[in-house]
């Protein structure tokens, strides 16, 4: 940093939120990808998201601890120990935090002691490195830059910053800064995720509805259009020639193919898909569903809009 950075040349988070729901089509290609990529790549850790999950709220204690403390880590330094120490922290705290059964919670935690995920050696905790390795933020942080960029050339065209950044810019500005960035991105993921299973089911559930979804929106006919938000999804609903069937989810996902079909029994009892004659699979989000689905959306660009205005002005004062 060569100069203090101005504060009135920050993106304001309600322009960024306009920007997102007024050019949802431009945006919709990168954000769909990752929230979907990170779902299949945390359902492979261990074939359970909800565990994934609990691994990384473990993670992400440590990084409150950092952002408590003034203290800013760098992606290198994160993850070159061998083990991770974590704060104690008792199971009804993860189980509200995570909106998940206290039980199940239980659970999970001893599977992953008993696979040594975990371990406790007097009072204090450690998370192993192959545990440690496996949560490491390399294709999430991939996705995550392309997302960035695309919002940063949005950004330019509406005249609300005239620096358009290169991929390698906003990566290693990540990296330098990641403690404060990841902090924001898992804190969004849990809102997410809570938001998902508080209203709907699992987390697989959401995998498979999110395969069905990128599957459209490869289909479809949205790179020639720039769309809003609500148009958006008006026009990714019915029937596609090119749908996408139990099999293939499965070979996408990692999930088997049994689970796969009994969750889109579920999408489709529920309204949010629809299977044509040829078992191939597309959204439909009809009636209560779509009214229901509009305000969780509605809040989840909300709560994206926040984690990208909080990141993406960090990456402006690291390159001013």
């Amino acid at each position: 940093m060569n100069a203090l950075p101005s504060i009135s040349n920050q993106i304001d988070e309600n322009k960024i939120f306009q920007i997102i729901d007024k050019n949802f089509s431009n945006l919709a290609p990168f954000w769909y990808p990752l929230i979907t990529n990170w779902l299949i790549r945390s359902y492979n850790v261990f074939q359970d998201i909800d565990k994934f999950v609990i691994l990384i709220y473990f993670i992400n204690r440590n990084l409150i601890f950092y952002r408590k403390n003034g203290l800013i880590i760098d992606y290198e330094a994160f993850y070159k120990d061998k083990e991770l120490e974590i704060q104690k922290i008792n199971i009804s705290d993860i189980a509200h935090d995570l909106k998940m059964p206290k039980e199940s919670v239980r659970r999970k935690i001893l599977e992953l002691e008993k696979k040594g995920i975990i371990k406790k050696t007097g009072k204090k905790i450690f998370l192993n490195r192959s545990a440690f390795i496996a949560a490491k933020a390399k294709d999430t942080l991939k996705d995550l830059c392309i997302l960035i960029q695309k919002l940063n050339a949005l950004l330019v065209k509406e005249m609300d910053t005239n620096k358009e950044f290169e991929l390698s810019e906003i990566s290693n500005s990540i990296k330098e800064n990641f403690s404060f960035c990841w902090y924001h991105f898992y804190k969004f993921l849990f809102i997410f995720t809570n938001r998902w299973r508080n209203n709907y089911t699992d987390l697989e559930t959401l995998a498979i509805g999110m395969v069905v979804m990128l599957n459209t929106i490869q289909n479809k006919d949205f790179k020639s259009k720039t769309l809003n938000r609500k148009s958006f999804h008006k026009l990714a609903q019915g029937s596609d020639d090119v749908g996408v069937n139990a099999m293939s989810i499965s070979d996408i996902t990692g999930i088997p193919r049994p689970t796969v079909v009994r969750k889109l029994k579920y999408l489709i009892r529920t309204d949010f898909l629809i299977r044509n004659e040829k078992k191939l699979l597309s959204l439909n989000i009809q009636g209560k569903t779509m009214k229901n689905l509009t305000k969780i959306q509605e809040m989840n660009m909300k709560d994206l809009s926040n984690f990208l205005y909080r990141v993406f002005n960090q990456i402006k004062i690291i390159n001013s």
